[in-house]
């Protein structure tokens, strides 16, 4: 079972993730993530947070359909982890994560954090880049030429087998603080198999200086 969380800040454009929104079967808007599902054309089932980010409560009232959940503003979670719980609770076994790019760097932590916890989400898309959560094999398509960046989330060490990749990352054990930045698909088709450990792999949408 799908399930999608739309959290504060910026996005993809809806073409990108619309595979995933037609597979959804719980869509839930973090606070002020009901903005970026407003603006894709999508209308959440639930819509939860302390609603603080909102610039308009009014907002609101044009989802009459919508379960509305409102938290105090001091909690222990943020909207986007309760969100997520919110998800799990509904028995979804897979959530992907939309928006969160630009804005705060504590905010934009804080959700890269989410990796390094049980369920994680299996994708993260912000306005300039694609996070994918790797914990046993991965195979993706149509990234040849293009620049990828791994990471380790995991307290143990991480070793992994690559296919199609300019430097392999078959020799190396990764520790966290580890990071392998700016590796090139070589191939069409980008295959990585974890040994141990768990990995994210970022994958920019513009090549930056």
């Amino acid at each position: 079972m799908l399930g999608i969380v739309f959290t504060g800040g910026q996005g993809p454009e809806r073409e990108e993730v619309e595979e995933y929104l037609k597979r959804a079967q719980l869509i839930v808007a973090a606070d002020s993530g009901i903005l970026l599902a407003e603006r894709m054309g999508v209308e959440p089932q639930i819509i939860l947070g302390d609603m603080d980010s909102i610039p308009d409560q009014r907002i609101l009232e044009k989802h009459k359909n919508a379960e509305i959940r409102v938290y105090p503003t001091e909690k222990d979670d943020t909207d986007t982890e309760l969100a997520l719980k919110c998800l799990r609770e509904k028995g979804c076994t897979e959530s992907i994560l939309i928006g969160g790019g630009g804005g705060r760097l504590d905010h934009l932590l804080g959700i890269v954090s989410l990796f390094y916890r049980p369920d994680p989400p299996s994708r993260w898309f912000t306005h300039g880049e694609e996070v994918i959560y790797i914990s046993k094999v991965l195979e993706v398509r149509g990234l040849k030429g293009k620049t990828v960046t791994f990471m380790p989330v995991s307290q143990e060490e991480c070793r992994m087998r690559t296919e199609g990749l300019r430097w392999p990352l078959d020799s190396l054990c990764w520790k966290p603080g580890d990071i392998g930045i700016s590796n090139i698909a070589l191939s069409d088709k980008i295959r990585v198999t974890m040994l141990k450990g768990k990995l994210i792999m970022i994958i920019p949408k513009k090549e930056r200086l």
